[in-house]
C-alpha cells in the first residue's frame, strides 16, 4: 500500500510526517516574520558559555597583552612608519629529566644515566607579524647534558654542563606591515618576510636541514602562479655556527639556499635546493637538493621524499655523496581517532646533511620511534638514525584514551645494509605517555634490538617534562 506521500509501508509514513512536519516549521516560520518577531537579535550571542570555554595556561611571564587572552586589543604604539605594535613580553619553556638505561649487547656502551635539559625563551612580541625570540639551554652543552653518569664507567660521576649561550636569538617581520604606508592598498610586493639571526632552520622535514644557524632569510609568500593554490620562496644565507652532517661545527662553512614549497588541488609540494661552502680543506664543499610532496590518496595520508647530497671536494665525515628515499603513510582506522602508519626508507650510498645540530642525530628521525634521537642524554636510537648503504623501515600504532591525556604507541621496525659488511637488525619498541595536570608529561620508552654482530640488546628510558 503506498502512502499519500509516494512511499510505501513504514517508511513513506516517515517520510510523509518528516515533509508535513517541515511545512508546517515553514509556516510557522513565515508568519514569524511577518509579525517581526523572528528579526535578528542586536545582542551578542557567545559561542560558547564562559564555563564551557577552556582554561587558559598562561607563560610563566606576562607582560602586555595575554598570551590567548581575551578582552579588548590595546591601542598599541603607532610607529612614523604607519604600523602599529601592542608589546607584550612573555617568558615560558619547558623542563625534562630522565632516567635513562641501556643494554648495548656486545658493544660493551651501556648506559645508566640521570640527565636534564631546560628550555627557556623569551618572546617580544611587537605585531602579529614582529617579534623578538631569545632562547637558552642552560643545562646542556651540545650533547652534553647535566646529571648524573654511572655506566659507561670511563664517564662516572657528576655531569656539569652548565651553559650561557643562547640557542636561538633573532628577529622575524614583514616588510609590508612594518612599512605600511609605502603600499597603503596592500596591492604592491612589499609582502616579504624576513628573519636574521641565529635560528632554527628545518628543511624536507629535517632531512636536509636540522640546525640552528647564524643566518638572514627572505620569503615572498603568496606567490601566484597559474594552476598553483599558493606559493612560497624563501632564500637563505647563513654564515655561523653550522654543524655539518656529522654533527660537528664547522666554523668557515657559509650556507646559501634557496626553498620552494607549492600548494597544488592535491598535494603540498617542496622543491629546495642548498650550497654549503667551507674554507676547512678537510671538510669541503657539498651541493644539496631535496624534493618533496604530502598529500591524502583516498582516506590515507601520505608523503615521499627524495634527497641527494654531492660532495664537491673529497668525500669526508662532514659531506659524502648519496641520495635518500623516504616515504610515509598513516590512516586512521574507522571508529577511532588512533593513527596506524608505515614509514620506509632507502639510504643509496652515504647521503650527507647540509646541516645537522649536535644533539639532532642522523637524518632517520623521521621513520619512528626506533629510529629517532629523544635529544636528552646517551639514550641513542635503537635502530640508528644513519642512512649511508640501508634500507628498512618501521610499522606502528598509535592509541589515544582519556580524552586524548593518555597515548599509547607500539611499533616494530628493521634496517638491512645493502653492503655485506653492514649490520642488520630489528627492534620492537613502545611508548606511553600520560598528563599530569595541565602543564606535566610522564613517558615511558622502551625496546628490544636483534643485531646480527651486537646480539640482543634494550633499553628503556622514564621522562618527566614540565612545561611553563
Amino acid at each position: 500500500m503506498f502512502s499519500a506521500f509516494g512511499g510505501s509501508g513504514a517508511v513513506g509514513s516517515a517520510l510523509g510526517r518528516g515533509t508535513l512536519a517541515s511545512i508546517l516549521i515553514y509556516i510557522v516560520n513565515t508568519a514569524q516574520a511577518v509579525s517581526g518577531s523572528s528579526a535578528l537579535s542586536d545582542k551578542p550571542i557567545p559561542l560558547t558559555s564562559p564555563e564551557d570555554q577552556p582554561g587558559r595556561n598562561p607563560p610563566i611571564i606576562e607582560i602586555g597583552p595575554a598570551f590567548l587572552g581575551g578582552g579588548d586589543i590595546p591601542d598599541g604604539i603607532e610607529l612614523p612608519t604607519g604600523a602599529v605594535w601592542t608589546p607584550s613580553l612573555w617568558i615560558f619553556g619547558d623542563f625534562r629529566t630522565a632516567m635513562n638505561f641501556v643494554d648495548a649487547g656486545d658493544d660493551g656502551k651501556d648506559v645508566q644515566e640521570w640527565a636534564n635539559r631546560l628550555d627557556i625563551f623569551a618572546n617580544l612580541r611587537l605585531s602579529g607579524t614582529e617579534r623578538f625570540l631569545i632562547g637558552f639551554r642552560p643545562l646542556n652543552e651540545g650533547d652534553n647534558f647535566s646529571g648524573y653518569i654511572w655506566e659507561p664507567a670511563s664517564r662516572h660521576g657528576h655531569v656539569n654542563a652548565l651553559n650561557i649561550k643562547p640557542s636561538v636569538f633573532f628577529f622575524e617581520g614583514e616588510f609590508g606591515e612594518i612599512f605600511p604606508k609605502l603600499d597603503p592598498d596592500d596591492t604592491g610586493i612589499y609582502d616579504i618576510g624576513f628573519s636574521v639571526g641565529y635560528q632554527p632552520i628545518t628543511f624536507q622535514d629535517g632531512i636536509m636541514f636540522n640546525d640552528r644557524i647564524l643566518s638572514v632569510a627572505l620569503t615572498r609568500d603568496t606567490v601566484i602562479i597559474p594552476g598553483i593554490v599558493d606559493a612560497r620562496i624563501t632564500a637563505l644565507y647563513g654564515w655561523g655556527d653550522v654543524n655539518r652532517d656529522d654533527n660537528v661545527e664547522d666554523s668557515s662553512a657559509m650556507v646559501f639556499g634557496l626553498f620552494t614549497e607549492a600548494d597544488t588541488r592535491g598535494s603540498t609540494v617542496q622543491v629546495d635546493a642548498a650550497y654549503v661552502r667551507s674554507s676547512r680543506k678537510e671538510d669541503g664543499d657539498g651541493l644539496y637538493f631535496g624534493i618533496g610532496s604530502t598529500q591524502r590518496i583516498g582516506r590515507v595520508n601520505t608523503t615521499f621524499r627524495a634527497n641527494a647530497s654531492f660532495a664537491l671536494d673529497d668525500e669526508s665525515p662532514a659531506v659524502s655523496s648519496g641520495g635518500l628515499l623516504f616515504g610515509s603513510a598513516s590512516i586512521t582506522p574507522f571508529g577511532t581517532d588512533d593513527l596506524a602508519y608505515l614509514n620506509a626508507f632507502w639510504g643509496i650510498e652515504e647521503y650527507a646533511s647540509a646541516a645537522r645540530d649536535e644533539d639532532a642525530g642522523g637524518p632517520l628521525g623521521e621513520v619512528g620511534l626506533l629510529f629517532e634521537a629523544v635529544d636528552l642524554g646517551n639514550y641513542s636510537a635503537p635502530l640508528g638514525n644513519r642512512a649511508d648503504h640501508a634500507l628498512g623501515g618501521a610499522v606502528g600504532y598509535q592509541a589515544f584514551f582519556n580524552d586524548y591525556r593518555t597515548q599509547l604507541v607500539f611499533e616494530a621496525g628493521g634496517r638491512k645494509g645493502t653492503e655485506n659488511s653492514l649490520t642488520d637488525a630489528v627492534a620492537f619498541g613502545a611508548r606511553f605517555q600520560q598528563t599530569l595536570g595541565d602543564r606535566v608529561i610522564f613517558r615511558l620508552d622502551g625496546y628490544v634490538r636483534w643485531d646480527d654482530q651486537l646480539g640482543e640488546g634494550a633499553g628503556a628510558r622514564a621522562e618527566l617534562q614540565v612545561r611553563f
